[in-house]
């Protein structure tokens, strides 16, 4: 007979908020065994005493039944002395110095608490805030770690005596569920009208449900902020919202029952139905169907939808039996962070929302929806936020700790620690006040709960950017701060999720970014490490004239590039264009050009698309970042295999000309070529030209690695183009997948330059 043992099992990952610790007190029932279990500070600490064999199945069955929302990083075991334990059993937590553990994202209501929910015979019938150890609210609650209800925002609901029994229970899934609750000590939800006078109604989700039925704005309180609701399929409430919101033509978010209603107005592919469904409900862009009935108002000017699925049983109560679908954007004016805040709500949406349909459970930490885009076979962010974060990426080698402070636009930040780097959810683009001060929490909030006290801060090179400023404003001697080239931050962003040490050959286009040359810079090859980069080539330089005023109007930038090809012979071009601007409008753009007044020099690729778009006139001025450029996306004939000629000059840099282009183009227009015809043309081009470059570049350098960041490729035809082409020539090619290419996902590639650099 064996004689008894006992060992000590140590693991980190996600595991607390997951129903961990009751899965380890089942599994050692099962086998027999004696001992306890508890969260620490650095994850869950086992102690077990029983037979080796047991121990030992035992211990081989954690990673193989582990909870769905678990994910175990490390784990360790070692001996230690029998204490001569009774039974098995779950003890108070553990607070320790060391901080290391991993936190669970929110995710969606499970099928069990739905099943619930919507029976007439059970005590949560029709309870708005029903979960358990597989679902519900996790980030957005938590104050601190270790996770416990005492450090949550369910701290102030004391449970009643049955909600109490469960949690005691370890045969019950909500036993040890922080969150527990019922109707009878658990949050509530209220309907305020945009006055602040309380509603007196019996049920306050079905009164808001008539309200919006009747074509009325409401503002919801939800897991990770406010949204604004309208019926999708009221085309007066939508363009009500738009013009209240301050939201010109950005399009809506949308949210249906399920994907069988989603498939009646978008096509929804198995890919798509995949996403959707899973526990993050994020927002996944699916093309519209011809003929839908909901309001043209949504996304204007788009092939596409951005529809979620419920995530929260109160998003389920509201939507059954009621609508096609629900808008349900961002509670916030148009640039400010959304709002999370009862009374903050009341005073920033009170001139937007007729209602408020709020609940009386605090948010911790605001998270906007991510929003997901399925190209080349697999998913791309183009917003990592509510249900991703704070899952970090994990890293190939262990690097000091780092604060990386992001971009401008899309901003989001990231903290490392080990092999970790943990990127925050979307913040926003830093550009007032309240942005600013999320920043500032958002940093402030993951220090403390990761226990991360950053011994270098990097930052964007932009002097003017409130990131950077913020990086270069800190004040302490013992931390470096380095900062950190746009670009070369996008590829080694890339590199990074996909743990690649270089050298690559990055492509890096986007809209803009600050050149160590102090020019703009956006459409750059570069060969890249972590610890440099060389430019190889670029777009060639073009006056931007207006400066900002050249990104919000598309028609400023087409007269620069008609005039770096015709000089003034553009007044006599026999095209559209030039016919529908004003001639002093023209002139008075040529005259800034040939002065250089505020004409600052642009080699951005995102300002070509902007071009090209204003000289087909799909857009004289743009209401949000991309908007000129998506719109030529959204008109291009695909079927379409015919591209311009284009040109390089050759010397230290490689110069990508775009006047053969622009040529070309304004051929077209004068024979009258279809504009989706144009467009499709111009993207064949661009897929051909920078495939072009890399097989010189790969032919002098040997480097058959090619990295893609940058915004420029959200746009699926060039994205889908360049990665079949590049893989075509035998490329090895990275992409994103787990951070946006757009700004969204520049920390990332900050800290991993710095890791290197900061030694």
């Amino acid at each position: 007979m064996n004689k008894d043992i006992a060992r000590q099992i140590k693991i980190n990952g996600i595991v607390q908020g997951v129903g961990f610790r009751p899965f380890i007190y089942q599994l050692a029932a099962e086998h027999g065994l004696l001992g306890h279990v508890s969260n620490t500070s650095s994850g869950v600490r086992i102690h077990v005493e029983g037979s080796p064999s047991s121990i030992e199945v035992f211990s081989r069955s954690i990673a193989k039944k582990k909870p769905p929302l678990a994910h175990i990083t490390e784990t360790s075991s070692e001996h230690v002395k029998i204490a001569g334990y009774k039974k098995f059993s779950i003890i108070k937590s553990l607070n320790q110095e060391s901080r290391s553990t991993l936190m669970s994202p929110d995710v969606c209501v499970c099928d069990d608490c739905l099943a619930e929910m919507f029976s007439e015979s059970d005590r949560r019938y029709r309870y708005p805030f029903i979960n358990c150890t597989n679902c519900g609210p996790r980030y957005t609650i938590i104050a601190d770690i270790p996770y416990d209800r005492p450090k949550t925002s369910m701290k102030s609901f004391k449970m009643c005596r049955l909600c109490q029994a469960e949690y005691d229970d370890p045969e019950n899934r909500r036993f040890h569920a922080q969150p527990n609750a019922c109707p009878d000590c658990g949050p509530h939800t209220e309907l305020f009208d945009s006055k602040g006078k309380k509603m007196k109604c019996l049920d306050p989700i079905k009164q808001a449900a008539l309200l919006l039925e009747q074509g009325r704005i409401v503002a919801i309180k939800g897991l990770g902020g406010f949204h604004l609701a309208a019926d999708a399929g009221n085309n007066d409430a939508v363009a009500c919202l738009r013009q209240k919101k301050n939201r010109e033509e950005k399009p809506f978010a949308l949210m249906a029952f399920d994907t069988d209603i989603i498939n009646t107005f978008a096509h929804v592919d198995p890919d798509s139905k995949d996403l959707m469904s899973s526990i993050q409900r994020p927002i996944v862009l699916c093309r519209k169907r011809t003929g839908n009935k909901l309001s043209p108002a949504i996304s204007p000017n788009n092939k596409y939808f951005g529809v979620m699925l419920p995530y929260t049983p109160l998003h389920y109560l509201l939507l059954k039996d009621h609508f096609t679908a629900l808008v349900m954007t961002s509670g916030n004016l148009s640039e400010e962070p959304i709002a999370i805040d009862n009374n903050e709500a009341f005073e920033r949406l009170s001139d937007i929302a007729d209602y408020f349909l709020i609940h009386n459970r605090d948010i911790y930490l605001r998270s906007d929806d991510s929003i997901i885009s399925h190209m080349a076979g697999k998913s791309r962010f183009i917003r990592r936020s509510r249900g991703y974060v704070p899952i970090p990426v994990f890293l190939k080698r262990k690097v000091p700790m780092t604060l990386a402070c992001g971009g401008e636009l899309k901003n989001t930040i990231c903290l490392t620690k080990g092999k970790n780097a943990f990127v925050s959810q979307h913040i926003g683009d830093l550009e007032n006040r309240q942005t600013l001060d999320f920043f500032e929490m958002a940093i402030s909030h993951l220090k403390n709960i990761l226990d991360i006290k950053p011994d270098i801060i990097a930052y964007d090179m932009h002097p003017d950017y409130l990131s950077s400023q913020y990086a270069m404003s800190v004040e302490d001697v013992n931390v470096t701060k380095i900062p950190v080239q746009h670009h070369h931050a996008h590829i080694a962003s890339c590199m990074a999720e996909n743990r690649a040490d270089g050298p690559v050959i990055g492509l890096a286009l986007d809209g803009s970014g600050y050149g160590t040359d102090g020019c703009i810079w956006g459409g750059e090859v570069l060969i890249a490490r972590y610890s440099g980069f060389t430019r190889v080539a670029h777009m060639e330089y073009l006056p931007l004239p207006g400066s900002a005023a050249a990104i919000k109007q598309p028609w400023r930038m087409a007269v620069s590039y008609l005039y770096n090809t015709y000089g003034k012979e553009l007044f006599d071009l026999n095209i559209p264009f030039v016919a529908q601007i004003d001639e002093q409008k023209l002139k008075f753009i040529v005259k800034m050009i040939e002065k250089g007044i505020n004409c600052p020099k642009t080699s951005s690729l995102g300002r070509f698309f902007d071009g090209v778009a204003g000289l087909l006139g799909l857009q004289k001025e743009v209401s949000f970042e991309g908007q000129a450029a998506m719109e030529l996306e959204m008109i291009a004939h695909n079927k379409t295999h015919m591209r311009y000629d284009y040109e390089f000059t050759y010397g230290e840099c490689i110069q990508i000309l775009p006047a053969p282009v622009i040529r070309g183009i304004v051929k077209d227009l004068k024979n009258k070529v279809e504009l989706s015809v144009i467009s499709s043309k111009f993207h064949n081009t661009l897929i051909f030209l920078f495939t072009d470059i890399c097989e010189q570049i790969g032919k002098r350098t040997g480097i058959k690695t090619v990295a893609l960041s940058g915004g420029v490729f959200q746009n699926r035809i060039f994205f889908e183009g360049i990665v079949k082409m590049l893989e075509k020539k035998n490329f090895n090619v990275l992409t994103h997948r787990l951070v946006p290419s757009n700004d969204g996902g520049l920390c990332l590639g900050q800290a991993a330059i710095a890791a290197v650099c900061g030694k």
